[in-house]
């Protein structure tokens, strides 16, 4: 079978991706800027969920390069991960010109000893995908999200197949749905597939709520269907590679 993660920042979609047949979900606050680190709350909730739960460590948007204060929050984050009982960790980190901070996730790493851990797409942001994996390597890093450097994966899948010559896990995600992941299973052995099988969110009855400020005009919410069909057409590229 092919893993199947879907990434959720909300209620609601922590059980749309259980319901739609995800393995594992990618649990954030504020998808819309690639995901921050959940509340306590949620926390809890996918706790309760019986899908294992990768949890986002990022305490702000923007770039991953972190202050010493930064720092100090992001081990105090996986602490409470670990303290919650849930599967593991989304971390990554960069130097100023874009090459992964080895130093820094030493220490996340570290800080996450005996969770599960994947790199996520600050991967995406390095002049040099072959040294950035080399350092996933020498850290015991063994999964990397990534959208292959460009805006989906789609587009980044020449880089995906360089990157999939490491020995290590590339997980690909952004822009991945039901029909293109054919294109790239043709380029890739698919072991685990990223997704968010997002739609437009339901417009609120009170229009305040846009205008205000309460919720972005483009919000977006998992849809159980689309999960659903993504996880067909993993079923089905499983099952041909079985048969062929």
């Amino acid at each position: 079978m092919i893993t199947l993660e879907i990434c959720v920042d909300d209620v609601a979609g922590i059980f749309a991706a259980a319901g739609g047949g995800a393995n594992r979900i990618e649990l954030c606050a504020a998808l819309g800027v690639g995901g921050l680190t959940p509340s306590a709350g949620l926390i809890k909730v996918a706790r309760e969920c019986p899908l294992p739960a990768m949890v986002m460590i990022r305490p702000r948007a923007g770039d991953f390069v972190w202050t010493r204060q930064e720092r100090a929050a992001l081990v105090a984050e996986i602490q409470a991960v670990r303290d919650a009982g849930l599967a593991g960790v989304v971390i990554g980190a960069s130097l100023p010109d874009g090459q992964l901070d080895g130093e820094t996730l030493q220490e996340l790493v570290q800080a996450a000893d005996g969770l599960d851990i994947t790199l996520h797409r600050a991967i995406d942001l390095t002049p040099d995908v072959d040294a950035a994996l080399d350092i996933c390597a020498a850290l015991g890093i063994k999964r990397v999200l990534s959208s292959g450097g460009a805006q989906t994966a789609a587009a980044g899948i020449d880089r995906l197949a360089q990157m999939a010559k490491h020995d290590i896990t590339v997980m690909p995600g952004c822009g991945v749905n039901a029909t293109n992941v054919f294109d790239l299973a043709k380029r890739l052995t698919l072991t685990e597939v990223h997704g968010s099988c997002s739609v437009a969110a339901q417009a609120p009855q009170n229009p305040d709520i846009v205008s205000f400020g309460f919720l972005p005009a483009a919000a977006r919410a998992t849809d159980a269907a689309r999960v659903a069909a993504l996880r067909k057409s993993l079923d089905q590229i499983a099952g041909a590679r079985t048969s062929g």
